[in-house]
């Protein structure tokens, strides 16, 4: 039975040009659909239009059918319940206080009595493991929890269908896999019906049933994850496929196409003998650090627990150095003490041999220091990119006759110069992260505080964003960047950390960072780490690969 059949539809945006052209699929009942593309193609715009009550303002032309009947008349509380979606950012979603209220607000705006509702809610809180934080303020869960809990005020409605948008995007690593086997869980034991764009397809492609690849608003590609990846190779959008995927693109394997960390590992064991870990550069102590903190401990409030305990941390000049953890850890508090957005009871911040407390007058931000905070929206003021970088430009002292030139260099190097006119809160979270980067960076900031940068942009705009990184750092300046994104750290970091309990617990260079986690570590490493330990990278797997052929 299909529960979703569309046809021809196509989309615009006022006074835009179509941002979906001539989509055409169908989605049987009880299965698991994957959607996939770059940042912009229109993913978040064909889900929405799943879903009536969120549906974006625009001239749509075509059809979308559910359960046989056309959505546009399909009564609002049929599609209310039985179209649940979860968005990307756990925040926007959560709309009371305490867990328990956030549970039962569905099934109490649809008037549903009392008994009802305690015995759907306690059944749905069991499900997910919510007790033990049932009645807590929905302000103090972490990323996973509020995702989690979204999740489940989704499916307590007792939904057909649920539509999720790059659910896992900030979530940590232990955290996004436990989040995909529940929906896994679900789509299996309840027969839910799953639609959900990723831009992380490690380990949502082994469990989907189809795969929509995307590019231009259009559907490139149709099918099962395999013939998918077997149909984008050579395509710019390999680089987005599962690295077991493309390590066997690249060494030209023979066979069916492995799509998951186990086919990977069995392709390499079968093929490719041990080979001893090359000898790995100790870490080197440059001479000139330019982020140290001392023993810093800080508490948002005195009666609260302390969320940094005692951390010590040091960033070399022209380093990209990578800070990991779990949600609710810390990571983004280091960033903000760094930045004195918040002030450490106790250690010392120094910033290119200078305390913290020594900057004055904004000074710290007069080219010396930029922080991309993890909400990009909060960056921006203007009604378009380019009014609000020239803003910027004015206020730092940039000539009039060189402010256009800047602005256009930027957004060319980032590949963002068609958004130029464009309203920074509405174009897509992948873009609006972007565009924000190009506002930080016009500062020309010594040293570069990133939060989560590549949250919500896809594999092609995350490379840009590596060379970009390099570039910087090969020139002097300095980048932290806090993220869960072991595959980027792992490619791009030059030094990794992982901060646990409130302190930094470890950190090396990833070839040795990673290789010794079973958890946070890449999928590259999993693949290979019986035959190739010290491989973080496809890339290196590749080449080990290679060697032996």
């Amino acid at each position: 039975m299909e529960i979703f059949n569309i046809q021809n539809l196509s989309f615009s945006y006022p006074d835009r040009e179509p941002c979906l052209s001539d989509i055409n699929f169908s989605v049987k009942q009880g299965e698991f659909i994957v959607v996939c593309g770059e940042s912009g193609c229109g993913k978040t715009t064909l889900l929405k239009l799943l879903k009536p009550q969120i549906s974006p303002f625009g001239k749509t032309s075509g059809e979308i059918k559910y359960l046989g009947k056309p959505l546009s008349k399909t009564f609002e509380e049929v599609t209310a319940t039985e179209i649940g979606f979860v968005f990307q950012n756990p925040d926007n979603q959560i709309v009371t206080d305490k867990v328990y209220h956030e549970l039962a607000f569905g099934l109490e705006s649809m008037g549903v009595d009392t008994n009802t509702i305690k015995r759907k809610t306690a059944e749905m809180a069991s499900f997910f493991g919510i007790e033990q934080w049932f009645r807590q303020s929905t302000d103090s869960l972490s990323g996973g929890q509020k995702q989690l809990l979204n999740l489940a005020s989704v499916l307590v409605m007792s939904p057909k269908v649920i539509i999720l948008d790059e659910p896992t995007s900030q979530l940590d690593p232990v955290a996004s896999s436990e989040f995909i086997l529940t929906l896994k869980r679900l789509n299996e034991q309840l027969g839910l019906t799953v639609i959900i764009v990723e831009h992380r397809l490690e380990e949502i492609f082994p469990i989907a049933d189809r795969v929509i690849a995307m590019e231009n608003g259009k559907i490139l590609s149709i099918d099962t994850p395999k013939a998918v990846c077997k149909s984008l190779l050579g395509l710019p959008m390999e680089l987005a496929l599962p690295s077991a995927t493309r390590i066997f693109s690249k060494v030209n394997g023979n066979g069916e196409i492995p799509v998951s960390v186990k086919e990977g590992r069995a392709f390499i064991n079968e093929n490719y003998k041990y080979k001893k870990s090359d000898e790995i550069v100790p870490l080197k102590s440059k001479k000139e650090i330019t982020i140290r903190l001392k023993d810093v401990w800080y508490r948002y409030q005195k009666t609260t627990g302390d969320v940094l305990n005692g951390v010590d941390l040091e960033v070399n000049k022209g380093e990209l150095y990578c800070l990991l953890g779990g949600n609710g850890t810390g990571k983004t508090t280091v960033l903000n003490v760094i930045s004195g957005l918040s002030k450490a009871y106790k250690g010392s911040v120094i910033i290119n041999n200078k305390k913290l407390k020594e900057y004055k007058n904004n000074s710290l931000y007069k080219g010396a220091l930029g922080l991309l905070p993890q909400n990009p929206q909060s960056v921006f003021i203007k009604k378009t990119v380019e009014e609000d970088y020239k803003d910027l430009l004015k206020s730092i002292g940039i000539s009039d006759d060189k402010i256009s030139v800047t602005i256009n260099e930027m957004l060319e190097r980032l590949g963002i110069s068609h958004l130029k006119s464009r309203h920074p809160l509405d174009i897509s979270g992948g873009e609006q992260q972007k565009a924000a980067l190009g506002k930080v960076l016009l500062t020309s900031p010594k040293i570069l505080l990133l939060d989560e940068p590549t949250k919500g942009i896809d594999a092609f705009a995350k490379a840009n964003l590596g060379r970009l990184l390099k570039e910087l750092t090969s020139l002097g300046i300095t980048v932290l960047a806090v993220t869960h994104d072991v595959e980027f750290a792992g490619e791009y970091a030059d030094k990794c950390g992982l901060l646990f309990d409130g302190e930094v617990v470890s950190q090396d260079v990833p070839k040795r960072f990673f290789p010794q986690n079973r958890f946070y570590t890449t999928g590259s490493n999993l693949i290979a780490s019986d035959v190739f330990p010290d491989c973080v990278t496809c890339q290196q797997v590749v080449v080990k690969c290679l060697e032996q052929q």
